[in-house]
């Protein structure tokens, strides 16, 4: 989420897309006495009360009680190295969140559901991120937009795709899983829309209407012969024509 102190408009130090190795490189967030942690979690309250631009190395020290020599020491690269951890952090918190619930689902129905509930609450309640959102749309859109989010969903598939793999062959799960992430990541940003992922009854409808047939039309297409039965409303789901149609829909919405 952060960026150089008087340029707002410039990407984001440690995005996304140096993670496309599936590996998250965060700095212990467990560890509530580490350093790095407290001057990371100091740089996200001053970052929910007053943006990047106004943001200092001196505000982040005296938040999570360090002097200016403490910060510099964990972090040399100052203001940028210190937001470059906070998303990095970041990531890695959500998808510790996004592990333990997608991970608890039985069905294919029930891994997608969690996952988008559970992405769309924490990024709805997330104070740094609601104030960019807010005040300093530049810092924040651009990566969720264009290259941006490509590099986005390059990261959040790969994370994510794992835990649909139980029920789907590789290269479909992936395609779900940035289905999925394209889902939040266009309901999230967008404030007027009526259904709100944060529902798990409005986001099960939401995928049993348009993602399920979708992947249902994917395993079709692939020729796949289903491994397992991807959940007790998809059963419901047994015309072709249906699949086809229902997915060419989602499909042009996606696009």
């Amino acid at each position: 989420m952060g960026v150089a102190a008087a340029r707002p408009e410039r990407g984001l130090p440690g995005s996304l897309g140096e993670a496309r190795d599936g590996v998250v490189r965060h700095l212990g967030a467990d560890d509530r006495s580490s350093t790095r942690v407290r001057l990371v979690d100091g740089a996200l309250r001053c970052l929910a009360r007053q943006g990047i631009a106004k943001t200092t190395v001196d505000d982040i020290a005296r938040e999570a009680g360090f002097s200016r020599a403490t910060a510099y020491r964990a972090f040399p690269g100052g203001k940028d190295d210190i937001l470059a951890a906070v998303v990095e952090t970041e990531v890695a918190r959500l998808f510790s969140s996004l592990a333990v619930v997608m991970g608890e689902a039985h069905d294919l129905e029930d891994v997608l559901v969690a996952g988008m509930v559970e992405s769309a609450r924490q990024l709805r309640s997330h104070p740094a991120l609601s104030y960019l959102l807010a005040y300093e749309p530049g810092a924040v859109l651009p990566q969720l937009t264009f290259a941006g989010q490509d590099r986005v969903l390059l990261v959040a598939g790969d994370l994510a795709a794992p835990f649909f793999a139980r029920w789907l062959e590789p290269e479909q799960a992936s395609r779900a899983a940035e289905w999925a992430v394209r889902i939040v990541l266009a309901y999230c940003s967008d404030q007027t829309t009526t259904t709100d992922l944060t529902d798990p009854a409005a986001t099960r409808a939401l995928v049993r209407a348009f993602v399920l047939p979708g992947i249902l039309a994917l395993r079709l297409e692939a020729g796949s012969e289903g491994r397992t039965d991807l959940s007790s409303s998809s059963k419901q789901t047994t015309s072709k024509e249906t699949e086809q149609t229902t997915t060419t829909t989602f499909k042009g919405a996606m696009q």
